[in-house]
């Protein structure tokens, strides 16, 4: 079992930053990848970054170059940096765990971005 919290999110303009993190805890040594997706309203799921074990990491084409993952073993924590905001952004925010049997899902953190 792998237990995922987020936090971080909020209400931004246009143009500003935020970062969210995501606390892992539970069966850990089972993780190979960890990634954040976001979903708006009326669409579906949809992948934003992802980091693996070795430290790979991809992203999807909307964020390139405005969004960066990372990861700090120490704290169990993965966090995603989001510059540059644009109102398509807003969305509710999930941390993902990958496991061999499975994926683990956090509750969600908002994201609004908004003048």
């Amino acid at each position: 079992q792998v237990q995922l919290v987020e936090s971080g999110g909020g209400l931004v303009q246009p143009g500003g930053s935020l970062r969210l993190s995501c606390v892992s805890s539970g069966s850990l040594f089972s993780i190979y990848a960890m990634g954040w997706y976001r979903q708006a309203p009326g669409k579906q799921r949809e992948l934003v970054a992802v980091i693996t074990s070795g430290g790979s990491t991809n992203y999807a084409d909307s964020v390139k170059g405005r969004f960066t993952i990372s990861r700090d073993n120490a704290k169990n924590t993965v966090y995603l940096q989001m510059n540059s905001l644009k109102p398509e952004d807003t969305a509710v925010y999930y941390c993902n765990a990958r496991v061999v049997a499975g994926v683990y899902w956090g509750q969600g953190t908002q994201v609004t971005v908004s003048s």
